[in-house]
């Protein structure tokens, strides 16, 4: 999606708290919320920064889920895999994403509109089976529900 990434986004990110100890998660937070992702340039030039090596940033941003390290679509589709959601049928939730988009966890449509994550619980067992695309929750899924959402989004476009 982006052919060069534009560091000078995140100086100030690395002004504030590049040489604050224990701040390594802060800066991939706030270095995420700019690209959207971890850029491996912005990786570079976090370690050149701070001085913290590659491998320790990159053993940071694989271990916590919340960190990506490539660019993900316009709606960001994360599917609760929790107890409440799999026994309430989240297989067949997912079943019908991959059905309707193409796309397995962890992919990106060819169009970048919509990517596919399972994630271990939303916190939201009430609603199951839940997902939730950007920051809107989806309760209470069927296969027909689902792809009456999918379709409204891909309309909106």
């Amino acid at each position: 999606m982006d052919n060069k990434i534009d560091m000078e986004l995140i100086k100030p990110v690395l002004d504030e708290y590049g040489e604050v100890k224990g701040s390594l998660i802060t800066i991939l937070q706030q270095t995420q919320e700019i690209y959207g992702y971890l850029p491996k340039e912005a990786i570079e030039y976090i370690a050149e920064r701070t001085g913290i090596e590659i491998s320790e940033i990159m053993g940071v941003a694989t271990f916590y889920t919340q960190f990506r390290l490539t660019p993900v679509g316009k709606y960001l589709i994360m599917l609760c895999q929790g107890t409440a959601c799999h026994v309430n049928s989240s297989e067949l939730i997912l079943q019908t994403i991959k059905d309707e988009l193409g796309i397995d966890d962890g992919e990106t449509t060819a169009d970048g509109l919509f990517s596919l994550k399972c994630v271990a619980c939303l916190g939201c067992c009430s609603l199951s089976p839940v997902m939730m695309i950007n920051e809107n929750a989806y309760g209470s899924l069927t296969p027909d529900k689902t792809k009456k959402i999918l379709k409204q989004l891909r309309e909106a476009e």
